[in-house]
């Protein structure tokens, strides 16, 4: 069995395995470093610029290791990907058959139970009939449950949601169909593999939540490797915090109509269940109901009118009434469990509806579909450092943007992780010959009217210079919006080339279009500064729009800088500018993402030369070259355009 050093070498396994293979010493130094990482089960912080081969930095030494390892990352894409590809391929090339498992969401499973209350109630549930007949089809032979072997089932249909779990509906042990259950089937597989492969939302679920009756997903771990880790403060932050929302509701309501059904009906129980639902909707009906850039509305929570907190516990009194009408009633474990939903979300509300101002930020969104009620809290690193410190394995965070400049402190801070190993590695890319970073002089200031029309002013010119292959990025959707309109109503006439604006179609369904085209102008928000991959000449200009800085009007945004400030730390320096350089970083990424790459990233906003903090900013980025002169873009661009 090779050592970690030995595979990275030019005549090694990995040489051997992949005919275009290169040794690179960083990606060796990583490779090492998480090997020592997990025989010491140490907690380890690496920042591996794009290009160094993280992936197969991390998976050689937790193969080689023999240990059992969890592996998570931030998409389900990447997910796929190393059970699909990379863990096969390296396991193969390196003589380390290990056993693999691949765990999802319940929300990705069949539930068996749910499924045959819905068959029973099809006319009462107004389900596609089409879809619920090729569901049952289909679950008379499925071995995993994994609805993604039904390629015919779209992500928006409603059969979903209906022949599906969630933690708040699920019966546990309590459900008659327990011992064929799809979850629990992976989950037992899951725990006696020696790798597996979860995401950031399943396992920060199972850690925050403590998912009942499935045991703890870490269970005997001895390393857990966290990839894309950049996005771990704020999505701990989310599942340390409270959501509840109407939805939740009416799912409820639903879910114990059709018990009710099945049992034959219950005139109390059916007029608890219509309180319930008229108290909802007068919460409802005072929430103020102006709209936001993006079709939504979110709000302080000291915005909404006296009534809504009145109305609030109204319907928090409704709900406990019926919680005690259902659990009186209860005839079966479908009906009981509606008991214990009902109580739960009562006590959520309460919590919510009566937190402390200085526990944590409190918000109230609004959509057409309904409300939500959001509470975080302000500092979730003793929490997340509780978690790691009770269980003794291995930690190792990796990403290509954990550190300001070289200061990791800002990711560490957040997470509690002051003390851990440090480890940067810069990208092996030649980025001063490979891109420019074009810095326009002259540009109005971002707060002013003809902003966003100097932007285009800067862009278009560019665009037609690289002949199409742009990602213009932007930080609201309204900028995006309006955007979309100034380019279709040019007096010249449209572009010469595929305009792709967000929102129009799924994301992936636009990069696949993107990579195709060969020369579209895509136009997006936050979704496309990171986790895009487009290697090669379909990308090879990025405008960024503006700094991305957190909007201070946003009400979370602003009461984090509150509880900052009235707690005597510097709000803009210890979080706005961070946030900031980390998310700039990820934007500017796109660009160059292999060694054959070029391209100019055309950063709009002025601040980032007149201001000072416009400095931290720049040190952060790639060493590109730097220009003022938009002839010299132009003619970089010409030189590299297809």
């Amino acid at each position: 069995m090779p050592d970690v050093e030995q595979v990275f070498t030019a005549g090694g396994p990995l040489a051997r395995a992949l005919p275009d293979y290169a040794p690179r010493r960083s990606q060796r130094r990583m490779a090492t470093c998480v090997a020592d990482a997990i025989a010491a089960r140490r907690s380890l912080l690496v920042e591996a610029g794009t290009g160094t081969g993280k992936t197969f930095a991390y998976l050689v030494p937790a193969l080689l290791s023999g240990r059992r390892v969890l592996v998570s990352t931030g998409t389900r894409t990447l997910q796929d990907q190393l059970f699909a590809k990379d863990l096969p391929l390296v396991a193969a090339a390196i003589g380390r058959p290990a056993r693999v498992a691949l765990l999802k969401g319940r929300a990705n499973y069949l539930c068996r139970h749910r499924l045959l209350s819905a068959t029973a109630q099809r006319s009462f549930a107004g389900l596609e009939g089409g879809s619920l007949a090729l569901i049952e089809r289909w679950a008379a032979v499925t071995v995993s449950g994994d609805l993604a072997e039904v390629p015919e089932l779209a992500d928006a249909s409603a059969i979903r949601g209906a022949v599906t779990s969630t933690r708040e509906n699920c019966l546990g042990q309590r459900c008659p169909e327990w011992s064929r259950c799809h979850v629990v089937t992976a989950r037992r597989a899951a725990n006696d593999a020696d790798i597996v492969i979860v995401n950031h939302h399943l396992l920060l679920a199972d850690l925050a939540l403590k998912e009942d009756g499935f045991g703890d997903l870490l269970g005997s771990a001895d390393a857990v490797i966290l990839d894309e880790a950049h996005q771990l403060p704020d999505l701990v932050t989310q599942f340390f915090g409270v959501e509840w929302s109407s939805r939740q509701v009416e799912h409820l309501l639903a879910d114990a109509r059709a018990e009710l059904a099945r049992q034959g009906g219950d005139v109390a129980l059916t007029a608890m269940l219509k309180s319930v639902e008229e108290a909802l909707a007068q919460t409802r009906d005072h929430v103020p109901a102006r709209r936001g850039a993006n079709g939504a509305l979110r709000m302080e929570w000291n915005e909404a009118p006296v009534a809504f907190e009145a109305a609030l516990d109204a319907l928090t009194d409704r709900l406990e009434l019926l919680h005690s009408g259902l659990a009186e009633a209860a005839a079966d474990a479908g009906l009981a469990h509606c008991a214990t939903r009902a109580a739960s979300l009562a006590g959520t509300l309460t919590r919510v509806s009566h937190a402390r101002e200085d526990e944590a930020a409190r918000s109230i969104e609004r959509d057409a579909r309904g409300f939500a009620l959001s509470m975080l809290p302000f500092d979730v690193a003793p929490r997340f450092r509780a978690i790691v410190d009770a269980r003794p394995c291995a930690w190792i965070f990796t990403s290509a943007t954990l550190s300001v400049g070289d200061d990791f402190s800002h990711f560490a801070r957040r997470l509690g992780l002051e003390d851990a190993e440090t480890l940067r590695i810069d990208s092996p890319f030649d980025f001063e010959r490979q891109g420019l970073l074009y810095l326009p002089q002259g540009m109005p200031d971002p707060a002013s009217a003809d902003y966003l029309a100097a932007v285009l002013g800067e862009a278009l010119p560019l665009i037609e210079a690289a002949r199409g292959g742009a990602f213009v990025l932007f930080t609201s959707h309204r900028a995006l919006a309006r955007a979309a309109e100034l380019i279709n109503a040019r007096p010249e006439g449209p572009l010469p080339y595929p305009l792709l604006v967000q929102g129009a179609a799924p994301r992936e369904q636009l990069l696949r279009e993107f990579r195709a085209h060969g020369n579209a102008v895509l136009l997006g928000t936050a979704s496309f500064w990171e986790g895009v991959d487009v290697k090669g000449e379909a990308l090879r200009l990025v405008v960024i729009e503006k700094l991305p800085f957190a909007s201070p009007e946003d009400p979370l945004v602003k009461a984090r800088i509150a509880h900052l400030e009235s707690t005597g730390g510097n709000a803009f320096r210890d979080y706005q500018l961070p946030e900031a350089a980390l998310a700039l970083k990820q934007g500017v990424g796109r660009l160059i993402r292999s060694e054959e790459d070029h391209g100019v990233v055309a950063i709009c906003d002025p601040r980032l030369v007149s201001r000072g903090y416009g400095r931290v900013l720049r040190a952060s980025l790639p060493p590109l070259t730097v220009t003022r002169e938009q002839d010299e873009s132009r003619r970089f661009l010409a030189r590299h355009a297809p």
